[in-house]
């Protein structure tokens, strides 16, 4: 069997946690952060996780995670 190709921008945008799930960044936190709430930045920094109607896909594109 040949070797599997990992889709590279998949690779920079979720990481494999312990138990099997995906951690993901938030959007909206690159710009226009001065007319943001503090409350809102400081809980769109913090990473989530993906939803289980996307964990097939995302497994797909990272096999060896």
């Amino acid at each position: 069997m040949p070797k599997l190709k990992t889709h590279s921008g998949a690779a920079k945008r979720f990481k494999k946690t312990g138990t099997g799930k995906f951690k993901r960044g938030h959007s909206k936190m690159r710009h226009i952060l001065t007319s943001k709430n503090n409350k809102t930045k400081s809980r769109l920094g913090k990473a989530g996780l993906i939803s289980d109607a996307d964990h097939y896909n995302v497994s797909r594109m990272l096999p060896y995670a």
